[in-house]
């Protein structure tokens, strides 16, 4: 009897643990999106009148449930890799099961996809501050006086909350997950106060509203669509966040709160305006009752932080899984989580974004200004893995023909329509996210370019490891062995270590035992120990060299000394001495070349970029005391 009751709590743990961390973005967006669509300096206003805000109201309903409800959480999230999702993990489905007839369209689809991850990071850049700006914005309603204090107060909420990102997202969840049930309970509270007051809203549920409006209004309602898409925002984060709590934790905690609390709150507003024009200024602000709009001010602060917290998380994800595919170099990551494997910490990625993030707060100053740059990310991503997803449907699942085509063709051309209003705000913000996909797209595309380059040199250098080890043991005379145990990490299978080469090489002496170990990263999130390790004798049984090859899932972090203890004696033909052991690695600098491998720009950039590579002792979990690096050069 304990046994189901601790599971129906762990359930209940997870879900309100994702509600702290996954829903915050998405969960925010009724803040900025109705007072956007009206604001009377957009570039193409929309005028505040009657049949406008029914057509408005009804448009971001159905949005939400075409885009969120159907295509995320119905369709997109059951395209999981072992339990991980995001672009990321998409990409790597399709790599794995498209065959060889569609190579060329899986890389074509692939490179789409890298894209989108690029976009991705630049929503990653743009929800925190415009998420708290429009929190913070909410003291201007209360008194006018405090708008000079809006930046500075965001800034330092900004600096705090990407300070905390290192305690882990299962501890921030725990703290947001109740904040996040009160920021609901609160929103969907207020929302049903202003549809008493005006219950003739309610028919905008009717989804002839939000027809009527695009086809009898086109010319405001398409322009309407570019700040209509602030209310998904974040539906792409409940993709990347899903192998932190899982597919059904996410799809309870829409279904059964965030959905109904949004719709209410929007419902409440657009009864507002209905009521008042003026309040279009700020309704979210105004529809709450004004004894309780200081407490509203710091709890929408709080959940807008909480909005940072989900693409931020989701930002970790996306480049961990970059990182172990190749478009990234190797960064260091922290596990946050004993129990969850998926809960990760990139320190890089995490500094990166909150310069970034601060600068955009500095340069705009208002959520007003950033919600013209804000659609252009979101439309893009929701647009490529609407794409992906589809062709993967087809071509794995074996989707009828006639039902991508209908089906994803009408949820494609509802993406379009948003990315083409998007396309109209360019001049005035939305190339903000554009240029950060293209930078972001550049660095990931010239790494993976580069690293292949730079494996192809190597590989010469390095030459067979088999004739390496038939000459070891035919020299004449004999080489020195010297007790002991030594491990030459090495990228492949195929070649031998370069450092393991120059030992021979210069001090003309090798280890009594020899491993040469590859560590390989599968296109699966995780394995299990018994798929772990595997070994090859390279031809001689009782030479005391032993290649040994260490998969890992490509969520997973190395450990090469607790993999090493996994083998039998048998498999390194004798026993080896762990404790003792030396670990030696080879360490690669990297300079330009004149071969026309790639243009001199580029050839700068990867080397640029190969600064920020971790530390490979710390990634594989060496002793430090016991690693030994020698290094070798190579022209890019």
């Amino acid at each position: 009897m304990d046994r189901p009751g601790g599971t129906q709590a762990l359930r209940l743990g997870v879900i309100i643990a994702a509600l702290g961390v996954v829903f915050g973005d998405i969960g925010t967006s009724p803040i900025y999106t109705l007072q956007t669509v009206f604001n009377p300096h957009d570039p193409h206003p929309v005028p505040v009148a009657h049949h406008n805000v029914y057509g408005v109201v009804s448009l971001i309903f159905w949005s939400v449930m075409v885009i969120v409800t159907l295509t995320y959480v119905t369709l997109v999230m059951r395209a999981d890799n072992n339990g991980e999702g995001g672009i990321m993990a998409l990409i790597t489905l399709l790599r794995r099961w498209t065959g060889r007839r569609g190579r060329r369209t899986a890389v074509m689809l692939s490179t789409l996809g890298i894209f989108g991850a690029a976009l991705f990071f630049g929503d990653s850049m743009i929800t925190p501050a415009i998420s708290v700006l429009s929190a913070v914005e909410g003291i201007q309603v209360i008194d006018p006086g405090f708008r000079d204090f809006v930046v500075p107060i965001t800034a330092v909420i900004i600096v705090g909350l990407f300070s905390v990102q290192s305690r882990g997202t299962a501890t921030v969840g725990r703290f947001f997950g109740p904040v996040m049930i009160l920021w609901f309970t609160a929103i969907g509270a207020c929302g049903i106060r202003g549809i008493i007051d005006n219950p003739e809203i309610l028919k905008a549920l009717s989804p002839t509203y939000a027809l009527d409006f695009m086809a009898g209004h086109f010319h405001i309602a398409f322009f309407a669509l570019a700040a209509i898409v602030l209310s998904v925002t974040g539906a792409e984060a409940l993709y990347a966040d899903m192998g932190h709590f899982g597919r059904r934790a996410i799809t309870y905690g829409w279904l059964g709160l965030v959905l109904p609390a949004c719709t209410l709150n929007y419902f409440g507003q657009g009864a507002l305006v209905l009521s008042d024009e003026s309040t279009v200024s700020a309704p979210f602000f105004l529809l709450t009752p004004e004894w309780a709009r200081i407490p509203m001010v710091l709890l929408a602060t709080a959940a807008t932080v909480i909005a940072s917290q989900a693409v931020i998380t989701g930002a970790f994800s996306v480049a961990s899984q970059a990182a172990r595919l190749g478009y990234l170099p190797r960064l260091r990551i922290e596990h946050t989580s004993a129990s969850t494997i998926g809960q990760i910490y990139v320190p890089w990625i995490n500094a990166a974004l909150m310069v970034a993030v601060l600068i955009l707060v500095f340069a705009f100053r208002s959520s007003a200004a950033l919600a013209y740059a804000f659609g252009m990310a979101v439309t893009g991503t929701i647009t490529i893995t609407t794409t992906l997803f589809f062709y993967y449907a087809r071509t794995r699942w074996g989707w009828p023909l006639w039902g991508v085509l209908i089906g994803g063709g009408l949820l494609l051309v509802v993406d379009l329509m948003f990315f083409a209003a998007n396309l109209t705000k360019l001049v005035h913000g939305a190339w903000l996210p554009l240029t950060i996909a293209v930078v972001t797209f550049t660095v990931m595309t010239t790494w993976q370019k580069g690293r292949r380059i730079i494996t192809r040199a190597r590989e010469k250098a390095e030459g067979p490891l088999r004739e390496f080890v038939d000459e070891l043991v035919h020299l004449d005379p004999p080489l020195v062995r010297i007790p002991g145990t030594a491990v030459f990490l090495n990228r492949g299978r195929d070649t031998a270590p370069l450092a393991m080469r120059a030992i021979v090489e210069h001090n003309h002496v090798l280890a009594e035992h020899v491993i040469i170990l590859t560590v390989e990263t599968e296109n699966v999130p995780r394995l299990p120990d018994s798929e772990r390790m595997s070994h090859d004798d390279l031809g001689y049984a009782s030479d005391g060299i032993v290649h040994v090859e260490a998969r890992y899932g490509y969520m997973e972090r190395p450990n090469v000394p607790h993999a090493l203890a996994m083998l039998d004696p048998a498999d390194t033909e004798g026993p080896i001495d762990l404790e003792n052991a030396s670990y030696f690695l080879s360490k690669l600098d990297l300079c330009r070349g004149d071969a026309p491998t790639m243009a001199p720009w580029r050839k700068r950039l990867f080397i640029a970029t190969a600064h920020i590579t971790a530390d490979a002792a710390a990634h594989f979990g060496l002793p430090l005391d016991r690693t030994v690096i020698v290094g070798s050069r190579i022209q890019v």
